[in-house]
Parts: C-alpha cells; structure tokens; sequence
C-alpha cells in the first residue's frame, strides 16, 4: 500500500512516499480504509525524536495517530464493529512503527469509536486526539463542573478549540487566549477571548477579579507561571505541555486511547455540540508539507491529510 514512513528522526524532509508494508490484523484490531489522517504537534515531535525516551521506534516508522475511515474487516476477536462501518479513532501504541498517515492501518478497537454521521471525514479526522485530551482534562484532571470559571490557553487551536466548546458545554465560564485575528472565532465558540502577551495577567484579573478556578495550560513556560498566580483559592491547574505545572501543585496530563470517552465526544458531535474546524488539507503525498504547516503554530483548528481513494489495492 501507498504511505508515508521514515528511516530516521528529523525534520519534514525525512518523511517519504511509497510503497509501506501492508498491515497485518490482529485478533482485536480491525483494518481500516483510511479516509483523513489529522496532524498533531505530537507527530511532528516523534518525528524529530523527542519522544525517543518514552517511545521506541521500530523503523521505517508510519507516523500519525488520528484517523476516520472505514472498516475493511474486523478481527477474529471484534464484535463492535463490521465491514462497512465508518470510524474514527486515536490509534496510539506503545511504539512507533504502524501509524495512519497511510492507504490502511489496523486499529486495535480499544482506540476506535463510531464516526459522527454529521461530520465529514475530515473533520472527523481532527476530533479523536484533541477532543480525547480536552475531554480527558476538563472533566477528569480539573473536574470543571457548572459554575466554574475555566482559563484555556490556545482557545483557537485544535485542543483549545475543543476545550472551549467542552468546558461551555459541562457549565462553565470560558475565558481563552488567542491571537486578535481569532477572537471572533473564540466567541463563536462561546468562550471570552484575551489575547497573549505581556499583561496577560492583567487582562484576565479584568474579566475574573477574584481568580479562575481552573486552567487548561497548553503552552507552558510563561504562561504556565502566569497562570498558576490566576488561580482562586482551591483552584485547579492540569498542563499539556510542561511537566513544570507538578511544582505548582497541578496535573501533568497525555492523553490515552479510550473508547468510551472517544464514543462520547462522537456523540457530542452528532448533537452539534463540538464543532471541528479544518484550516487546510492536504493530500497524502504532501504530508511533509501539512507537518511543516503545523509546526508554524497559530493553526485555527485542524490540518488535516486525505487519502484519494480512487487508486490502491486493498491488502
């Protein structure tokens, strides 16, 4: 089959197209037909090796963890799923070798969910590992519930856009930061956007003079001390991005495959709860090209990878 792999860490020009060894399925996994594949920072860190401490690479390694397809055949062992159904899926191991950035990939079905019908493949690509981390820290790390004021940093981004509508959804307040040109699409979100920089602090003790009782840190360094000083008395502090937040008493969060949860953000799609908004795509071919893309930063949402189903031979 067609995909994308490399040999060695590095940056986007190490990722080549061509023939990728075909799949194998396993007892609990299901071949999937890839349809859209989403990029996250965390595909372009592997890449470059930042994650050689916690991830062993079996090369030439199919990067990408985000998928939406269809199901081509199940394993032995799966009963959730049949031929013919549309999925969506954070298809994460504990290595790195069989990614989606691919014509197919078997999912173990531990990682997989029903595609929203509603959504387009492409935006559902963009749903599972941004939607399973915002979900996974706002309502099991910060607990945020009715009544509570929430501070997510990188509101227009893909976990930040998420976060917003999920916080929004569960009854809290939402402040967000982000650039001026994305203010309107934070509002539209139903978050307060404030914008980053110096006075951060200041702009927030505006809006919530008394301190947010959460904070969804998604940047670090800075902002994360800036944001732990933002905190009312009793207030909850989880990052995505910098295990410094243990120092401030808060949670160091990775997201994890769940099937479960990943059903329920699909759901909250289905109801027009969650929106997934997709900057740009690009096909298959061009995957180094959406890798440097994302690690230009200030992406509003996704950017996401296609697969032209018009060539390819199922293995």
């Amino acid at each position: 089959m067609k995909g994308i792999s490399y040999t060695r860490y590095g940056g986007p020009e190490v990722l080549e197209y061509g023939e990728v060894r075909d799949p194998k399925v396993g007892p609990d996994q299901v071949l999937v037909e890839v349809r859209a594949a989403a990029v996250n920072p965390v595909d372009w860190k592997c890449r470059e090796g930042y994650l050689d401490s916690v991830l062993d690479a079996v090369f030439p390694v199919v990067p990408g963890w985000d998928v939406s397809g269809v199901v081509v055949r199940p394993g032995p062992a799966v009963t959730e799923f049949a031929a013919g159904d549309e999925v969506i899926g954070y298809v994460r191991e504990d290595f790195l070798s069989r990614g989606t950035f691919a014509e197919y990939v078997a999912a173990p079905v531990r990682t997989l969910a029903r595609k929203p019908p509603g959504l387009s493949f492409e935006e559902a690509a963009g749903l599972p590992l941004a939607g399973l981390t915002a979900y996974q820290v706002l309502v099991k790390a910060l607990e945020v519930g009715r009544g509570d004021t929430v501070l997510v940093h990188a509101a227009a981004g893909g976990v930040g856009s998420l976060a917003v509508q999920i916080a929004a959804h569960l009854g809290a307040r939402v402040i967000g930061t982000a650039s001026e040109r994305n203010h309107d699409f934070v509002r539209g979100l139903g978050g307060e956007p404030v914008a980053y920089g110096d006075g951060l602090a200041e702009r927030v003790r505006a809006l919530a003079p008394e301190g947010v009782d959460a904070v969804f840190d998604t940047i670090g360094g800075d902002t994360l001390r800036t944001s732990a000083d933002l905190l009312a008395p009793g207030g909850r502090l989880a990052s995505i991005a910098d295990p410094e937040v243990l120092g401030h008493g808060g949670r160091y969060c990775f997201v994890r495959p769940d099937a479960e949860d990943l059903a329920t953000l699909a759901g909250l799609a289905e109801q027009g709860v969650l929106t997934v908004h997709v900057e740009e795509t690009f096909p298959l071919e061009r995957t180094a090209d959406a890798h440097r893309r994302n690690q230009e930063g200030s992406t509003r949402g996704k950017i996401v990878v296609t697969v032209d189903r018009t060539t390819g031979d199922r293995p």
